[in-house]
């Protein structure tokens, strides 16, 4: 799993890649605060190799809570900038700084 900022000079934007690789799954999909937790709005393609992946845009000095959803089961990236509990899922969620 990881993530990768990429910052554009042109304007106040970071292009943020999800990639996740070693993984057993039909699909998987990221979802946050982002994309208003919707199940269908970022799926990662998945790509002969076996990697998924998707890239997002972001604005910069942003933040963002997100999990990915892989065939039905959230999971967390680990390489997360950092964490927060979340009271209505009674869970961790990834957190995102841009």
């Amino acid at each position: 799993m990881a993530i990768s900022k990429k910052y554009l000079k042109s304007k106040p934007v970071c292009k943020v890649t999800f990639e996740l690789e070693g993984i057993e799954a039909d699909s998987i999909v990221a979802v946050g605060d982002f994309n208003d937790w919707n199940s269908e709005a970022t799926p990662l393609k998945k790509f002969k190799n076996g990697k998924f992946k998707t890239t997002v845009d972001f604005e910069k000095d942003s933040s963002s809570e997100f999990r990915y959803i892989v065939d039905g089961a959230y999971i967390n990236e680990p390489e997360a900038d950092a964490f927060v509990y979340n009271a209505y899922a009674g869970e961790e969620n990834c957190l995102l700084t841009v």
